[in-house]
């Protein structure tokens, strides 16, 4: 480092020019222009620096009380802004620094004050762990915004002189020593033309709050304090009151309801992690507000390093809020984003299974608490089962679901349905419906009920796809009770007695079987009914599963049910079914002995003819799907006019 020859005066006091150390002006230039990308960091980067030097005052005083210059004065940070004169002035009460030290410190780019006073401090550093500064570069982030910058400092050493350091950031600075300062430091901005945005109290406090409002020591601004809010995750839970929580939550939310939950957690391994994370009150996707940003933060030290970050939970956790405060985690040199993706995802992995595994004991302790949960956040869950497969089957089991054995607005979870499983039961079976009373009307769960098997209740278009993802749990398939190939585990089993016999051979004998004159008159009308219907469906058949209803629609394919066609028709606005469906009759129902006895008399019958269209239709409306109205006032008609007949 070079020095000019100094300025002296009898008036003033000794003064020296010094160029900053080789090619930091270089540097210097890519700290202003290009290292931050936000020129609002200044304000974090001082305060962090300020903040610094507050905990090696508060470790001497500890420490070395006696040998400290104005050792009484309290540790605080305070901030002077003037609009008119287009300042901006921060100030503590922490550690200062000799003439030495500013010139070390101030005219080196990279030259980190924190971490050589770690250093220093050998084993008994790893105490302070409230250090912030890493990089020794925030300082020069003044220079973004300003045309000069000014620090008047006083170290702590009570022989030390006070020192004023003065740079324009244009390659040199000037020191001399002054009289009667404090100890601690001031850093004195005056702000380019368009930067006088931060000479307004109102904008220093906004970024305050943002950046820096969980920092160890008080920050005023024109005597105001700002950070009023504790960092609650530093805390110990049975020392945090529930006011606190919800002050807490509000400002890191941002939100005016209440949280429903809250999870405080620390780790050592294998990051070093403390956290607080929220479950709000309410659902604002439910209420139309648009998909939800990521809630959670990432703070190193108490200061915010990122906001709203996406990589810290999936997606399907979005709804959460709150901090997540890690020091482990290794930073780019402006502080703004993580480096080292690998220790993200474990991070990720961590808060992910601790959120899991929290949901899973709240549940457990309190069933109807989570029931309201589940009806606000239910549909994150649900998207995590069918998009998260190295969770799956943790988010499955904090599934819940009404059905035919419970009561109404009661619940039951996957795990609870295996447990109660009958064993001749080797299904879980669901089956999806507007809501309660439209599944209970359809013809759906018949079969199952009368062999005893619970059939669970899926309100929302979403329960199909999750289903269908899942594709089973614990071992038990799971199967929607309107598939048309419904295999229910009392039937009969096949005769494989003999093993040389082809499958094709088995249906071949199958088909050959004589049939009854019921089972042949009962096929004859099913294939009546399909060249009445025609290309409206893929098939008619005769019912095995349908004991009190006339007729009922199914899916021939396993991976396309009833409700997720119902989806589909809502999204393309049409009344028509989309897809091929298959129509189950019911011989032995009174309409369709009726419709037989019709068609037997007259395959050209009229009003059998409109019946047959009916009984699509009403099949139609009990599955849920979209039926144009004007078609069923047609028919409706139609059926009048044949069943009273012609005058």
């Amino acid at each position: 480092m070079s020095e000019s020859k100094a300025k002296n005066t009898s008036k003033k006091p000794k003064t020296q020019t010094m160029q900053f150390e080789a090619e930091v002006s270089h540097l210097l230039n890519i700290v202003i222009n290009s290292l931050y990308t936000d020129h609002e960091i200044f304000v974090r980067e001082l305060i962090s620096n300020a903040s610094d030097a507050l905990e090696k005052a508060r470790h001497r005083q500890l420490t070395e009380k006696d040998d400290m210059a104005d050792s009484d004065l309290p540790l605080e940070i305070r901030i002077r802004v003037d609009e008119e004169a287009k300042t901006f002035e921060i100030s503590d009460t922490g550690i200062g620094m000799t003439r030495d030290e500013a010139v070390r410190n101030l005219g080196t780019i990279a030259h980190s004050g924190s971490r050589e006073f770690l250093q220093s401090l050998g084993e008994n550093g790893t105490d302070l762990k409230d250090l912030i500064g890493q990089f020794g570069v925030g300082f020069y982030s003044a220079f973004m915004v300003a045309k000069k910058v000014t620090v008047h400092t006083r170290s702590a050493d009570p022989n030390a002189k006070p020192v004023v350091w003065t740079s324009a950031g244009a390659g040199s600075f000037d020191i001399r020593e002054t009289e009667s300062l404090p100890r601690g430091t001031t850093i004195s901005v005056d702000l380019k033309d368009d930067k006088d945005r931060y000479a307004k109290a109102d904008e220093i406090k906004e970024l305050i709050k943002r950046f820096s409002n969980f920092v160890a020591y008080p920050i005023f601004v024109n005597d105001e304090q700002v950070n009023t809010v504790q960092p609650l995750w530093t805390k110990n839970p049975s020392e945090i009151s529930e006011d606190e929580l919800k002050e807490f939550y509000k400002f890191v939310a941002d939100a005016f309801d209440e949280p429903m939950y809250h999870l405080q957690f620390n780790a050592d391994a294998p990051l070093a992690i403390r956290s607080i994370l929220f479950v709000p009150g309410q659902n604002m996707e439910s209420f139309g507000m648009g998909r939800m940003e990521p809630g959670v933060s990432l703070y190193c030290r108490r200061v915010l390093i990122q906001n709203k970050v996406e990589e810290l939970l999936p997606d399907y956790f979005r709804f959460i809020r709150g901090v997540v405060d890690s020091e482990d985690l290794p930073l780019n040199i402006s502080r703004e984003t993580m480096q080292d993706s690998a220790l993200v995802a474990k991070l990720r992995k961590v808060l992910t299974k601790k959120l899991i595994k929290f949901l899973a004991s709240q549940a457990d302790e309190d069933a109807k608490k989570y029931d309201e949960f589940f009806k606000q956040f239910g549909v994150f869950i649900k998207e995590g089962v069918a998009s998260d497969f190295d969770y799956r089957d943790d988010l499955a089991k904090l599934l819940r679901y009404e059905s035919d054995k419970t009561a109404d607005g009661e619940t039951t979870s996957l795990p609870q349905y295996v447990e109660k499983m009958p064993e001749d039961q080797k299904a879980i079976y669901y089956i999806s419906g507007p809501n309660r009373d439209a599944i209970e009307a359809g013809p759906y769960l018949e079969a199952l009920q009368e062999r005893g098997f619970e059939v669970l209740y899926c309100y929302e278009g979403v329960d199909d796809f999750v289903f269908n993802n899942l594709r089973e749990f614990e071992g038990k398939q799971l199967i929607s009770a309107d598939q048309s190939d419904l295999k229910l585990d009392d039937e009969p089993a096949k005769d494989e007695s003999n093993d040389d016999e082809s499958g094709d051979d088995k249906a071949e004998d199958k088909k050959d079987e004589p049939k009854s004159d019921e089972e042949r008159e009962a096929g004859d009308l099913a294939s009546w009914i399909k060249n009445q219907l025609g290309d409206a469906v893929e098939e008619v058949r005769v019912s095995k599963r349908l004991v009190k209803s006339p007729a009922a629609l199914v899916n021939p394919d396993e991976f396309m049910t009833t409700g997720m066609k119902r989806v589909m028709q809502s999204i393309n606005k049409t009344g028509m079914p989309i897809g091929q469906l298959v129509l189950e009759i019911n011989p032995k129902h009174r309409i369709l002995s009726r419709l037989n006895t019709l068609r037997k008399q007259d395959a050209d019958n009229l009003l059998a003819k409109q019946a047959a269209s009916l009984l699509l239709t009403n099949a139609q409306i009990a599955a849920g799907l979209l039926i144009d109205p004007k078609t069923m006032m047609e028919q409706s008609t139609k059926i009048l006019e044949a069943a009273l007949g012609e005058e």
